[in-house]
């Protein structure tokens, strides 16, 4: 791993939080989710800690504007500044290793809470049941409407932004580290494997492999998912993500072949010359005067078209 540069504020030596909250980021800025956690530091009355992680960003900018908010902050907080890119999974294990709660609370950077008693509702939580896992659950309320976002807005509300009722049905699969609780011995026994590179699965995989030693469960404390992309940016994570796909198939293929993806993978696979048709689904999905749905459509068949080769 690489060799960090640490910020502390004052409130850091001293405190004995119950909650760590871990913040990864790339090349993002979080000072606004900062800000509107820090306001509820009155509230929680030292239940709670702050770790951020810039990931290799290398903006000397950003990090001096970091530092400044870091330091003003009423929670405890410190600030880990990485000179080279580690990834998804080693990032995360790496906050874990600089939390001392007993919980920790997974968030993005790109979340923003959709009430003001977001951090407050989880260390109530952690104090009443002490969960081994618990997903708060996302939404779209402050998200934004601009036109260029449609598609994943779309996609969104329909795939992610579940009632926590019906989230809690098939626990495993409606788990993402963007509002993610996990009390430390459970991630002592299950830590994110760094074998994942790229984007995407290594938060679904580890809650498949938790969910058989472990309880998780859903509650209803969201926060919204600030950072849609186009659905250029988006099929580019999906290219990405294959390879991952492929890993989760080979070591859960009990819990994975029951997903829509993998069942739309399977009967993708079975048409002569895929690879020739899979760029037309790209094409139409980025067709800005067809419909939402179908360009939705349209995207989620070239991921399935990209997941064939993974099954």
């Amino acid at each position: 791993m690489s060799r960090p540069m640490l910020t502390d504020n004052a409130a850091w030596r001293r405190a004995r939080p119950a909650v760590s909250v871990l913040i990864p980021f790339l090349r993002d800025d979080p000072s606004d989710l900062l800000q509107l956690l820090d306001e509820e530091a009155g509230a929680v009355e030292g239940a709670v800690e702050i770790v951020v992680l810039d990931d290799g960003t290398n903006d000397p900018e950003l990090t001096a504007r970091l530092q400044a908010r870091i330091r003003s902050m009423a929670l405890p907080a410190r600030l880990i500044s990485l000179p080279r890119n580690e990834g998804r999974s080693r990032g995360r294990n790496r906050l874990a290793a600089t939390a001392r709660g007993g919980s920790w609370l997974f968030l993005d950077s790109d979340m923003r809470p959709d009430h003001r008693r977001f951090l407050w509702t989880w260390a109530d939580l952690v104090a009443r049941e002490d969960p081994a896992v618990a997903f708060g659950g996302f939404s779209l309320l402050q998200a934004s409407t601009d036109a260029r976002f449609r598609v994943h807005r779309a996609m969104a509300a329909r795939g992610e932004c579940v009632a926590y009722g019906e989230r809690a049905k098939t626990p495993e699969k409606y788990v993402y580290t963007s509002n993610l609780l996990v009390r430390r011995d459970v991630f002592a026994a299950e830590a994110f494997d760094p074998g994942f590179t790229g984007w995407g699965w290594e938060d679904v995989e580890w809650a498949m492999r938790v969910s058989r030693r472990f309880r998780v469960v859903h509650v209803d404390n969201p926060a919204t998912h600030m950072g849609l992309d186009t659905v250029e940016a988006l099929a580019g994570k999906y290219e990405q993500s294959a390879d991952n796909f492929a890993r989760v198939v080979v070591r859960h293929p009990d819990i994975v072949r029951t997903y829509p993806s993998y069942r739309a993978a399977r009967l993708l696979k079975r048409i002569p010359a895929l690879g020739q048709i899979r760029p037309w689904m790209k094409r139409a999905a980025v067709t800005g005067w067809l419909p939402t749905g179908a360009r939705a459509f349209s995207l989620r068949l070239y991921r399935a078209a990209l997941y064939a080769e993974a099954v």
